[in-house]
């Protein structure tokens, strides 16, 4: 810098003129606010924080990634439809088996607790009833009088009423048991060991008008009846059903849709 050239004071220059009082006095501004600092922004509205690690090439969404995550895009997705169909039809399959089943109600056997569709002979409704029959309840207890049942028929109906396959009928003896038909006033009642069974799902009409028979229900087998007694090829012809061609018991009827009760 030349002898010539003017330099512009400095803090330190003013605090040694102050200090031997060659200065003028004068007050000078610090550079620096020496105060508190400023408050920092408010925060922003509370948000998840977002990773910025890259997902590792071992991340999927589903264990199927696993194995379809290096195939090509359209190949993983058929092979995902497929897997999904699949595995919906397993699981409809498994509850019908083990489960739940729906059943249609195909004659007038049971009139007028299960409906079936005219013009078949004895039939009320314009649509047969839907029902859902409970496949496990069985597992955990035995059947009970009174519960109408779906059971696959013995060789001897198919012989004996021109049709055999699956029935719905109510049971009326339990294993063991003495079932006696009674004629009264023309009528048959049903007694079981010597008492006369109140039936309040039969209609006076619906009764069979004979012949008065006994019969004795094996142990390990039930006695079925239709609750349309003159209507109805049951255990009175073929005999008893054995327990292992119980399927369930009808616990929902679920078509038509005024017809949709439970039992």
């Amino acid at each position: 810098m030349s002898e010539t050239e003017e330099r512009a004071p400095t803090p330190a220059d003013h605090e040694q003129e102050g200090a031997d009082g060659s200065g003028d006095g004068e007050w000078i501004m610090p550079l620096h606010d020496s105060g508190p600092p400023a408050p920092p922004p408010p925060a922003p509205p509370f948000s998840w924080p977002v990773s910025t690690r890259a997902p590792a090439s071992d991340e999927f969404h589903h264990p199927l990634d696993r194995v379809t995550g290096r195939l090509p895009r359209r190949l993983r997705i058929a092979v995902d439809w497929t897997v999904t169909i699949v595995g919906a039809i397993a699981i409809v399959l498994a509850i019908k088996a083990w489960v739940v089943n729906p059943y249609r109600i195909p004659s007038s056997s049971m009139e007028p607790t299960l409906h079936c569709a005219r013009p078949a002979p004895g039939c009320e409704a314009r649509f047969s009833d839907r029902v859902l029959a409970n496949r496990f309840i069985y597992h955990f207890h035995d059947p009970e009088r009174g519960d109408v049942i779906v059971f696959k028929t013995p060789p001897a109906a198919k012989a004996k009423c021109g049709a055999g396959g699956t029935f719905v009928k109510r049971i009326i003896g339990l294993p063991g048991e003495r079932v006696q038909m009674r004629l009264r006033r023309g009528a048959a009642y049903v007694y079981i060991d010597g008492r006369r069974l109140d039936e309040p799902y039969i209609e006076n009409d619906r009764r069979d008008i004979g012949p008065a028979e006994t019969y004795r229900v094996p142990l390990g087998h039930y006695f079925v009846m239709g609750d349309n007694r003159s209507q109805s090829c049951d255990s009175r012809v073929w005999g008893s059903v054995p327990r292992q061609n119980v399927i369930g018991k009808v616990f929902m009827t679920y078509w038509p849709p005024q017809r949709l009760s439970f039992r």
